[in-house]
């Protein structure tokens, strides 16, 4: 029988050294007078070595229906639907936001510039003049203080009394 050595039996099998190792101190192997490991002793341990696949062998490539693609493909789409749906709604807000701004374009009241008596030349023309709005004051309203009669017949309350006086003088 062929025979084999630590180094080979681990390759062939795909186990580590030090497994081949442990199975010899604890028995399960043996090895020969060379030191080297009968392969029927391996098959009977570890049992037939698996075969490596040949590379030669055509490799399977999912084909653009498998079920995976179609799912990415349906996510795509969905998210191609969200987009658009987006920039509708930004569009729709857009115009409302438009809206909002003529209808605040109001016609302004009167607008008054605060006039300088001597114009300054070292200030920079980028600079803008701050416009003063002047409201004219609103006219006092008059409040009349109007008076609610009380009827001449209606008895003034009674003096409030306290606990203890409720309790020793019930009937006062």
């Amino acid at each position: 029988m062929k025979s084999l050595s630590v180094l080979e039996l681990s390759k062939l099998y795909n186990i580590n050294r030090q497994t081949i190792y442990n199975q010899i101190n604890k028995g399960i192997l043996s090895k020969n007078s060379d030191n080297k490991i009968d392969f029927s002793e391996a098959i009977r341990v570890f049992g037939e070595p698996a075969r490596k696949q040949d590379v030669k062998e055509p490799v399977k490539i999912d084909s653009p229906t498998s079920a995976e693609v179609l799912l990415l493909r349906q996510q795509i789409d969905m998210l191609k639907n969200q987009v658009s749906d987006a920039k509708d709604r930004e569009a729709f807000y857009q115009e409302q936001i438009e809206v909002m701004q003529r209808l605040l374009e109001a016609p302004k009241p009167h607008v008054t510039t605060p006039v300088d008596p001597e114009p300054t030349q070292s200030k920079p023309e980028t600079e803008e003049k701050e416009e003063v709005i002047t409201i004219p004051p609103k006219e006092p309203e008059v409040i009349e203080n109007k008076r609610i009669l009380v009827p001449e017949h209606v008895q003034p309350e009674p003096e409030k009394r306290g606990f203890w006086s409720r309790f020793f003088r019930p009937y006062d």
